[in-house]
């Protein structure tokens, strides 16, 4: 009977936070990009986990990708510093980031272009013929009509603001908010890196179930051949011969399911990262376990506050917002600017004189209709939310650093356990081998050892997979996914777990 193991009993979903156009946070704890499902039908054990991507991940581009070109006729090799790197350069959703970070930082020279001289040049050949007569002007011996005549004007024009607390303002928010869309991208970069190395640890895990499913199969095949030749010798009964058939039949099934499966996780993984539509590939790492130290909870609080780009880009927003009410403020107080224009006008340019014009303009506010209120209004509920975000956040960011510190804690203790559990396993199952083929016992015995065999290499491959992948979230809970993961994943990847 298939049996579900609870080997971990709760592995952390990651929540996201939408990404907006300017600088809005990415926020989560874990993310699990796909399912890990083994085969749940006959009488064979194994364990189903099944995970929902969060809408929000999908909708912001980061588990899709702008594919790159180049196919290989041949499959290439991808580690996983080689995907992260994949990932860095064409996943979607730090891509779009890219392009909000460009949008931020146009709305910012938008608004410096109001502070900085505007001069136009213009040229103009007029020929015009004048009624005086429709101006009102009837002078005896002027004729009512004029002209024709022309003139040549030749001028440049300039325009500045001298002081608009306004523009002033305006201007400061704008390059807090391209802070706050710059943030958000190395934010991106951190997700992605989450994303991508949590879709290589499961195709990593995927393929450790491969070969023990295999190795389940063969070892089956073996006790069926054995059963079959002493049934047929008539020393045991036909039921312990059909029962082996039922064991082999049901790790065959189990081996199509997770040849499946892996097939599918290494699709994830390419569409994460972007390969050619169609490349194949295979996965070079296997999966790395080395002891870990965490820091501890005070320093990586610490850390977290401040590096997490995602907390710095909502900071940049609440200071954004200030400026932002200042400016609707500044709509109140008086502006000084100044213009002027100086040209050569004349009948042609060899009879023409220079002219100028200076002025400057002081405009002072007396009654707007409500607008300047309305404006600080809107943007103090502006602020209001870019401070409620930033309190939300650091309680978030709390939550992530303590819950990745206990994840990892735990998975080490699993990943202890889950080996001394392999080793025990398969004494008892050769035991029962030994106990069947000496006539003590008949094969039932023997199943449901190899049952307890495949049970705790799926605990052992789960409990490795949760370990690395806890080391991914802490890296990503105090803010240093992107070189610490590189890091110590590098440093463990040389070593190839049994």
């Amino acid at each position: 009977m298939w049996r579900h193991l609870n080997v971990v009993s709760e592995l952390p979903i990651m929540h996201l936070k939408s990404l907006r156009s300017l600088s809005l946070t990415l926020s989560f704890s874990t993310f699990l990009s796909s399912s890990v499902v083994c085969a749940q039908t006959g009488t064979s054990s194994g364990q189903s986990v099944s995970v929902t991507i969060p809408p929000s991940v999908s909708q912001n581009g980061f588990t899709g990708s702008v594919p790159a070109s180049g196919l290989s006729p041949a499959p290439v090799s991808i580690s996983f510093l080689d995907a992260i790197d994949r990932g860095l350069k064409q996943n979607l959703g730090l891509l779009l980031s890219g392009d909000n970070t460009l949008n931020a930082r146009g709305a910012k020279w938008k608004e410096l272009s109001n502070l900085l001289p505007n001069v136009v040049a213009k040229g103009q050949e007029n020929v015009q013929q004048t009624n005086l007569a429709s101006l009102g002007l009837r002078i005896p011996g002027l004729p009512r009509v004029i002209g024709p005549f022309n003139y040549l004007d030749a001028r440049a024009f300039l325009s500045q603001s001298v002081f608009n607390w306004n523009y002033i303002q305006k201007e400061r928010a704008a390059a807090q908010s391209l802070k706050a869309a710059e943030y958000s991208y190395k934010d991106a970069r951190e997700l992605v890196v989450l994303v991508t190395g949590n879709a290589y640890l499961q195709a990593i895990a995927g393929a450790a179930r491969i070969e023990t499913a295999e190795a389940q199969v063969k070892t089956s095949q073996t006790l069926f051949t054995r059963a079959s030749d002493q049934q047929k010798a008539g020393v045991i009964p036909a039921i312990d011969a059909l029962r082996a058939q039922v064991e082999l039949q049901s790790r065959q099934q189990q081996l199509i399911v997770a040849r499946n499966e892996f097939a599918k996780q290494k699709l994830a993984l390419a569409r994460i990262i972007g390969l050619p539509l169609g490349q194949e590939f295979v996965i070079s790492d296997k999966a790395p376990y080395e002891q870990y130290t965490p820091p501890t909870l005070e320093d990586a609080l610490r850390r977290a506050y401040a590096s997490r780009p995602d907390y710095q880009s909502v900071q940049a927003q609440v200071r954004a917002g200030q400026l932002s009410r200042n400016a609707a403020s500044a709509e109140r107080y008086p502006t000084f600017d100044l213009e002027g224009d100086y040209g050569d006008i004349g009948v042609n340019p060899g009879n023409s004189t220079g002219t100028f014009h200076v002025a400057g303009t002081i405009t002072v506010p007396v009654f707007q209709g409500g607008k300047a209120h309305a404006d600080v209004l809107q943007a103090e509920a502006t602020l209001r939310q870019a401070m409620a975000r930033l309190d939300d956040l650091r309680g978030e960011i709390d939550n992530d650093v303590r819950t990745a510190l206990l994840d990892l804690n735990a998975a080490a203790d699993q990943v202890e356990v889950a080996r001394s559990s392999v080793d025990l396993a398969e004494q008892t199952l050769t035991q029962a081998q030994d106990r069947f083929l000496a006539g003590v016992t008949d094969n039932l015995e023997v199943v449901q050892a190899q049952e307890s065999v495949a049970n705790a290499h799926e605990n052992y491959i789960s409990s490795l997979y949760a370990h690395n992948l806890a080391k991914v979230e802490l890296a990503r809970a105090i803010g240093d996914a992107e070189q610490g993961v590189k890091q110590y994943l590098q440093k463990s990847s040389t070593k190839v777990q049994p």
